[in-house]
């Protein structure tokens, strides 16, 4: 299912919206929302009363947590109220909700009160933090972490920053977190999610329709999505579902190639043809005994990786024939990073006008060629499809920048390349993203393990992304669905083989599984039926 995922300001532009466009006041929205976390917290933790403390600072969550307090306490819980920060500086909500406090009797403290609590809830900061945190609310966030309690956070842990995730020097761990409207970029994004704890996303009357017209640019796909698969015509044939050409492996790397190729079949391609070196040719065979295969061979008196040029020409005609029999290309796992694996991305990039994956070498080979790098940003065919799909390593230096760099700008750094050569960027990490160029919307996935970082893997993401562009897919669907499908299939590999021990062939092993799974969804709900 599609989930919008937002940033800080984007939320409060819709908050904004809902109440100056819709006329709802912001006491009722900070009501339903207190209500909705009692709910959950009721779920998660129980219903049975017992001694609660609520830590809200001087913003509006500081105001969900008091209202929150006050519906416990009017259950019957024990709740026992802080203000971290100076009450003279609360905004109007939460000065109003201090004062409902008074009415009902209840005491709020300036300092945090030590004794046994069975809940704290977190309502010290929310998702305007953009300085690290430090003084009392620092201190609020360390007495909550060692108190021994469950922990609530309200609507985002406190210290986690909304739009990236990073831990701003002090932040919560809670148990639940409960959010309002839609799920933000920093409940996901690592090591954020692993502060969140269990996410649960409340509707509180702030929906798509407070969007007016302005969608948030990143969204992802929680559980299982039947619809993003490519259609399978019933009367089709083997060329019907499309023609994959693999550019993978040199006479040193065979494994790159033979799961490319695999999981491009195991994807839906109806035909596979892969280049790569004679050596390879029996592995091949035996692994994808499907597969065509054009091989050549490197004349190793030469240095370099060089040709004579007989030989040379003669590859180049039959790359040329592979180009007109194909309809998608992948070029990188394994090839190297010779001359001769140089020669062939260039003619993938300037002499062809084929869906293209670039992945691996390809990669690294790109990083080296700026002049190959102008090429490509500067190509005539602007609407030509081609990926690009580095791990954090390849990005760096495609980009130029440090590893350090893209990994805290997950959500910055793929759009500049991918503007710069218009392109897909199918950035690859714990939280791998997906953008496009012009395109106003980003893809982060949620999908997949730790198990998936293991030799092979990329290898198989590449042969799945080939594949379904083969299948006529348009790339930026193609490339979305290749790596949410890829993390799926990883996450059934680990609960098959566990994360420890699971391989790369797990992966390749399970897409049929996947596959199965989706038809299944589809079948559901095309009949009426509950997934």
């Amino acid at each position: 299912m599609k989930q919008y995922l937002v940033t800080a300001s984007e939320m409060k532009r819709y908050d904004t919206n809902t109440i100056e466009k819709y006329r709802m006041p912001s006491l009722i929205l900070m009501e339903r929302a207190a209500l909705v976390t009692v709910e959950e917290i009721h779920r998660f933790f129980g219903k049975s009363p017992c001694r609660v403390l609520i830590a809200a600072g001087c913003g509006n969550n500081g105001g969900d947590g008091l209202a929150i307090g006050r519906l416990m306490m009017l259950e019957g819980y024990d709740v026992t109220f802080v203000l971290i920060g100076n009450k003279d500086k609360c905004t109007e909500e939460t000065t109003r909700q201090i004062e409902i406090l008074q009415e009902y009797q209840a005491q709020v403290f300036s300092t945090m009160q030590n004794g046994e609590y069975d809940i704290v809830i977190d309502a010290v900061l929310g998702i305007g933090l953009s300085r690290p945190v430090e003084g009392i609310c620092r201190d609020a966030i360390q007495w909550i972490n060692h108190s021994g309690a469950r922990v609530c956070s309200v609507d985002i842990p406190s210290g986690i920053r909304a739009d990236t995730g990073e831990v701003m020097g002090e932040a919560v761990r809670a148990d639940l977190t409960v959010t309002y409207g839609f799920r933000k970029l920093g409940h996901m994004l690592y090591p954020g999610t692993i502060y969140t704890g269990m996410l649960v996303c409340g509707r509180m009357g702030i929906d798509e329709r407070s969007f007016l017209g302005t969608e948030p640019y990143w969204y992802t796909h929680i559980g299982r999505d039947s619809s993003l698969l490519p259609p399978r015509r019933p009367d089709g044939n083997k060329g019907t579902f499309g023609k994959a050409l693999l550019i993978a492996g040199n006479d040193r790397i065979a494994g790159a190639a033979m799961m490319a190729a695999k999981s491009a079949f195991r994807i839906g391609a109806g035909m596979v043809k892969v280049v790569t070196a004679v050596e390879n040719k029996e592995s091949l065979l035996q692994f994808v005994p499907e597969a065509m295969l054009v091989t050549y061979t490197r004349n190793v008196s030469h240095e370099n990786d060089t040709y004579d040029m007989e030989q040379k020409q003669t590859i180049i005609c039959e790359l040329e024939e592979a180009f007109k029999w194909a309809d998608s290309i992948l070029i990188g796992p394994g090839i190297g990073t010779g001359k001769w694996a140089h020669e062939m991305l260039r003619l993938c990039i300037e002499e062809c006008s084929l869906p293209l994956v670039i992945d691996a070498d390809g990669l690294n080979l790109l990083a080296q060629d700026k002049e190959l790098q102008k090429s490509m940003a500067d190509r005539k065919d602007q609407d030509r499809i081609i990926i690009l799909t580095p791990h954090l390593g390849e990005f760096a230096r495609l980009y130029g920048c440090s590893i350090e760099q893209v990994k805290n700008g997950m959500t910055d750094y793929p759009r500049r390349l991918s503007d710069s050569l218009h392109c897909i960027v199918a950035c690859k990490d714990a939280r791998s993203v997906v953008v496009w160029y012009g395109g106003q919307q980003g893809y982060l996935n949620t999908t997949g393990n730790a198990g998936m970082a293991t030799a092979g893997s990329g290898d198989v993401l590449a042969g799945v992304l080939v594949g379904l562009l083969a299948q006529k897919m348009p790339g930026a669907d193609a490339a979305v669905a290749g790596v949410y499908l890829h993390g799926i299939a990883g996450d059934l590999a680990a609960g098959k083989e566990s994360e420890a021990s699971m391989t790369a062939t797990d992966i390749i092993d399970r897409i049929s599984d996947v596959i199965l799974l989706q038809q299944r969804e589809n079948y559901m709900e095309q009949n009426g039926e509950m997934p």
